[in-house]
This record gives structure tokens, C-alpha cells and sequence, in this order.
């Protein structure tokens, strides 16, 4: 028999503590994903939007496990329709980035932003499921098994896929340096 529903304060209560532990993940999983502020930040709220509607039944269905990989599954799926309507609609070129407003002239400095650049540049090139892995991993600091459920995937297949992504884009990397 199931337990008698909670009291709605206390479910949003519960829900304010989910919300404050895991924004910061949540909106850099969706900045990762789409590459810009804006975009993102509306991501995040529809993300956390979706989740209060659901939210009692994730409770009851983890069994005590932690929500994250729930609201990262949840921000993958609203990134994935994103990148789906905009491919629908045309686009005018944007160019988000924001300016440098102290100009360095170490050398180290832009060694370092060109080499960054060539790793993003090649996460851009993962397929998706190598890059959505790899940002859960090394920008949420998300364990193997928290992807896995966030991916629906085993622990052994994400294990895999967190290897071959590396691997991947370490040959993308060195291509790139070589190339320049």
C-alpha cells in the first residue's frame, strides 16, 4: 500500500531544497548545452517548471536515490527540443560572446584560451551522447552512476561511453593543434 499523499506545504518546501541544491548544476548543464546566457536560463526554468509538476511521483519512484540525475534528464530533453525547433526555424547570426574588457598580452594567456577553444570546439563535434556524458561529467562533476540514470543508460555502457568520448576528443584535440 502507498503512503498517504504529503502535505502541499511540506512537498514545496522539500521542493525550495531541491531547487537551491541543484540550480547551479542545472543551469550549467543548459548552458553547456545551448552555449549562451539567455537561452539557458530559460531552459533552467523550464526545467525546474517541469519538475514541480512531477515532483511528488520522483520523490516516491527514487527510493531515496538523489533527484540530480532526474533534473538533468529533464533539462537533456528540453535542450534536445530546443536544438530540435530552432532546426526548424531559420536563424540569424548571433554573436553571443561577450567582449574582453582587459585586453591581456601573455602569451600563456592565449595559449591557454586557444587551447580551450580547441576543446570546446571538438565537444561540439562529439555526437551527442559522448557530449551530453562529458559535460555531465567535468562540468557537474557528476559521477558514472548519476549518468547513467540521467542517460537511462548501465553504469558499464556510460563507463564505455565516458572512455570512447575521451578518447575521441583527445584525437580531435591533437588534430586541431596540429593543424594549427
Amino acid at each position: 500500500m502507498s503512503a498517504p499523499p504529503k502535505p502541499k506545504a511540506e512537498l514545496d518546501a522539500e521542493f525550495s531544497e531541491l531547487y537551491r541544491a541543484h540550480l547551479r548544476d542545472v543551469y550549467s548543464y543548459s548552458f553547456y548545452r545551448v552555449g549562451n546566457h539567455h537561452d539557458a536560463e530559460d531552459l533552467t526554468e523550464q526545467t525546474f517548471l517541469q519538475a514541480y509538476r512531477h515532483f511528488e511521483r520522483a520523490q516516491r519512484e527514487s527510493d531515496g536515490r538523489p533527484l540530480r540525475p532526474w533534473l538533468i534528464r529533464i533539462a537533456h530533453n528540453l535542450a534536445a527540443n530546443y536544438y530540435r525547433d530552432r532546426s526548424r526555424r531559420p536563424q540569424t547570426a548571433i554573436d553571443d560572446a561577450p567582449a574582453l574588457t582587459a585586453p591581456h598580452d601573455t602569451e600563456r594567456l592565449v595559449e591557454g584560451r586557444d587551447e580551450l577553444q580547441r576543446i570546446l570546439d571538438g565537444i561540439g563535434e562529439l555526437p551527442d551522447d559522448r557530449r551530453e556524458a562529458l559535460i555531465m561529467r567535468f562540468a557537474l562533476g557528476m559521477d558514472n552512476r548519476e549518468i547513467a540514470r540521467a542517460m537511462g543508460r548501465t553504469d558499464g555502457a556510460t563507463k564505455v561511453l565516458l572512455h570512447r568520448a575521451t578518447r575521441q576528443l583527445e584525437q580531435i584535440v591533437k588534430e586541431r593543434e596540429e593543424a594549427a
